[in-house]
């Protein structure tokens, strides 16, 4: 293409203002850059910031602040109104319904979906001491980590993990459980004592995947966005999500997926292997469902049915799920 800097078309993306949204967000500008010029497509990208409703809330936890899409309504909104062309999120914070005349343009490859450990003297999640204080947001950590270590003091810690991290020296903290993926963006994964592995604390659905929301009319947005799809994390944060979804799962209820594929033989569709898990917030019930399949959505069914009938519609029912 032949356009000059004047025909050149600026799209303005739309993130949360912290340290990590906005380094994600350039880094997934910085892709979008380079498939530009690849392809000969005239873009130039401006980052818009927004302030969300679980940005301002910072000093309650996030299954006490209630609703879902704390951290993408506002942009969300944005994106409707026309003030934003696109938007970047952490896939996790999305829920499983969009609103209608938005859509998933794009789901970059995934990286580290586990849970990581900052501790005290390089401690890792068994070497921690008996009764140890560990900071936590998430329901689902706690769950997981009560459940495989009762003795554990699990206490809620919020804000962005620049000030998560220090509350590990300021308050006491002897650990503190955050998301490898968030850690490794910001280029801190010389922070991370260990990582907690995945049988004992499956992550959040599509946990280390980014989602690229967009207007579903806006096809040269649409068109860009394909070129930066991965399609193997597609598929499984396909089969995690419509397991959420199939729960009504949000920060309440103590819910976790994680699928992987393996390439399917003889020109199937790839195998999808994935671990769901809902449990009670003290970790006294921990209920996890382990099946394979090609179909993202019918596997992310299977599961979710399947945890039903071993007692998940009484842990939903009691916390409101």
């Amino acid at each position: 293409m032949n356009e000059t800097k004047a025909e050149r078309k600026t799209i303005i993306v739309g993130t949360r203002q912290s340290a990590l949204a906005l380094t994600q967000t350039g880094q997934v500008i910085d892709q979008l850059r380079g498939l530009c010029e690849k392809h000969g497509l005239p873009y130039e990208f401006e980052i818009r910031k927004i302030i969300t409703k679980g940005d301002r809330i910072l000093d309650v936890t996030l299954s006490k602040v209630g609703g879902k899409g704390l951290f993408v309504k506002e942009i969300e909104e944005a994106l409707l109104s026309g003030e934003i062309d696109l938007a970047v999120h952490s896939m996790k914070d999305m829920p499983y319904e969009l609103p209608e005349g938005l859509m998933n343009g794009a789901i970059p490859r995934r990286v580290d979906p586990r849970d990581a450990i900052i501790a005290r003297d390089g401690l890792t999640f068994e070497t921690l001491p008996q009764g140890a204080k560990v900071g936590t947001s998430s329901l689902r950590r706690a769950s997981q980590l009560k459940n495989a270590r009762p003795d554990l003091v699990l206490e809620s810690i919020r804000g962005n993990i620049d000030t998560r991290i220090r509350k590990l020296e300021t308050e006491g903290f002897d650990a503190v459980v955050l998301a490898a993926a968030g850690l490794k963006r910001m280029g801190w994964e010389d922070k991370i004592s260990s990582y907690v592995p995945e049988d004992v604390s499956v992550p959040a659905v599509g946990q280390g995947a980014l989602g690229i929301e967009c207007r579903a009319n806006d096809e040269a947005v649409r068109e860009l966005l394909a070129l930066l799809n991965d399609r193997e994390t597609e598929l499984a944060v396909q089969a995690e999500r419509t397991f959420l979804g199939a729960l009504n799962g949000g920060c309440q209820i103590p819910i976790g997926a994680y699928a992987t594929l393996a390439e399917g033989a003889g020109g199937e569709a790839p195998l999808l292997t994935m671990t769901g898990i809902v449990g009670t917030p003290d970790g006294s019930v921990l209920l996890k469902e382990i099946r394979q399949g090609r179909d993202p959505e019918q596997l992310g069914l299977e599961i979710a049915e399947a945890l039903r009938t071993k007692g998940a519609d009484r842990i939903l029912a009691e916390l409101g799920g």
